[in-house]
């Protein structure tokens, strides 16, 4: 199996609600033949007349298709309400919620035992099935109770919110695993005095947001080859047919295309799983969204800014990638795009001063965010931070114009307004 079809396969895994339900079914079809070995075992006199076991189970199973569709149905409106009052991009994780998928699998398997007990009921009631078929509906009742509470809670801004930046976290310690030291970072060399002329071209043959890319398989083909390749896309951007894909330098006639596009997976929109900058996005897109003036709930803003506070913390203790890898032997074998430090500062704080700009509870929570960073980073790092502070202070001069409000903007808050400056 190549690594592209053991990442479509991971992903469907994580992002098909499908997949449980259906797992379910097979479930409660296996299920169905090991109970009536049971019930032959045990022999439990019935309680019920085949008539009544009957109706009881045909008024089982309808309810629980009903309520199956109820289900997907009210989950699916919530979700998209949730998702135009804080961001599209929070839909692909509602996919991925465990809590959810395991409700829908307890739902389908409930609802295919019970009718398939119904099809065997004949003269004789198989007690020990009857129990757990009306056992089962009873405890999916326990279970849509507890998704419910689940679900109400887990898209209310602040979760989702701390949700991305728990993501967030994760894959930046997964892409950036090694610590920072005190010194500064080399700065990266220029990739054309390291790699010359591009002795050939690969374009892309799909259309599609770039999501990963197999760095140490890329690294075994430039090694057999006797290359560099470089990548030419940065994972997260967008590329169509025809685009530049792939650049071989010092040789590399002896890969194909295909082998080098099959180090590439391509699929509809970002997700983080090797795009830190993805949950910044989505951190952003929700602040944005919430200081816009058809919602202008800037205490949402503040939120949002604490995860970017959380997020830029982890990144600012991170040995970011230069984009160059070595093989064993040291020399350069791939070449790639990635974002900077200065890339993740204008990305976590420019959008939401410019959106923002109005506002004495951004200015005030991002002045807060800016120098509680600055006095926690590498000298090196604090940087970036001082331009954005200025600039975010130059804000404040011409936006607010009276006096007592543009001295509130002027101090840091780590609440927005009602901390303690």
């Amino acid at each position: 199996m190549t690594w592209l079809q053991r990442y479509r396969l991971k992903d469907l895994v994580l992002n098909a609600v499908w997949l449980p339900p259906l797992l379910g079914m097979v479930a409660a079809l296996v299920a169905m033949p090991v109970m009536r070995e049971v019930d032959a075992v045990l022999a439990v006199k019935p309680i019920v007349s085949p008539d009544g076991a009957r109706a009881m189970l045909a008024a089982l199973s309808t309810a629980m298709l009903t309520f199956i569709v109820f289900v997907f149905s009210i989950l699916l409106l919530a979700v998209q309400l949730a998702s135009a009052q804080l961001s599209p991009r929070i839909i692909a994780g509602f996919y991925r919620n465990r809590v959810i998928k395991f409700a829908l699998a307890i739902f389908v398997f409930a609802f295919i035992y019970t009718l398939a007990l119904l099809s065997r009921i004949d003269d004789k009631v198989p007690q020990v099935s009857m129990w757990l078929a009306t056992g089962g509906c009873a405890i999916c009742i326990g279970v849509f109770l507890f998704m419910i509470d689940h679900v109400g809670k887990g898209l209310r801004p602040v979760a989702i919110l701390t949700s991305v930046g728990t993501a967030g976290q994760a894959v930046i310690g997964e892409i950036y695993p090694k610590a920072i030291g005190e010194s500064a970072e080399p700065p990266a060399p220029d990739l054309p005095s390291l790699v010359g002329e591009p002795a050939r071209t690969i374009t892309a043959r799909r259309t599609g947001v770039v999501l990963a890319i197999d760095v140490a398989g890329l690294v075994a083909l430039a090694r057999q080859a006797g290359c560099v390749v470089e990548f030419v896309p940065q994972v997260g951007d967008f590329v169509t047919e025809g685009d530049p894909f792939f650049r071989l330098y010092r040789g590399g006639g002896s890969l194909t295309d295909g082998d080098l596009r099959r180090a590439v997976a391509i699929g509809p929109e970002r997700t983080m799983e090797q795009d830190p900058a993805f949950a910044f996005r989505i951190v952003v897109d929700i602040a944005a969204k919430a200081l816009s003036p058809a919602i202008n709930d800037p205490t949402t803003g503040v939120l949002a800014i604490d995860q970017l506070h959380r997020l830029l913390r982890v990144v600012a203790g991170r040995r970011l990638d230069t984009g160059r890898v070595n093989d064993e032997s040291g020399q350069l074998r791939l070449v790639f795009r990635t974002p900077d430090w200065e890339d993740f500062v204008s990305l976590a704080v420019t959008e939401i001063r410019h959106f923002g700009r109005d506002s004495i509870q951004i200015a005030r929570r991002l002045r807060a965010m800016l120098e509680s960073l600055i006095a926690a980073v590498p000298a090196h790092r604090a940087v970036a931070l001082r331009e954005q502070l200025e600039i975010l202070g130059r804000g404040v001069a011409t936006d607010f114009r009276d006096p007592e409000d543009r001295l509130r903007a002027a101090s840091g808050d780590s609440l927005g307004v009602g901390g303690s400056a």
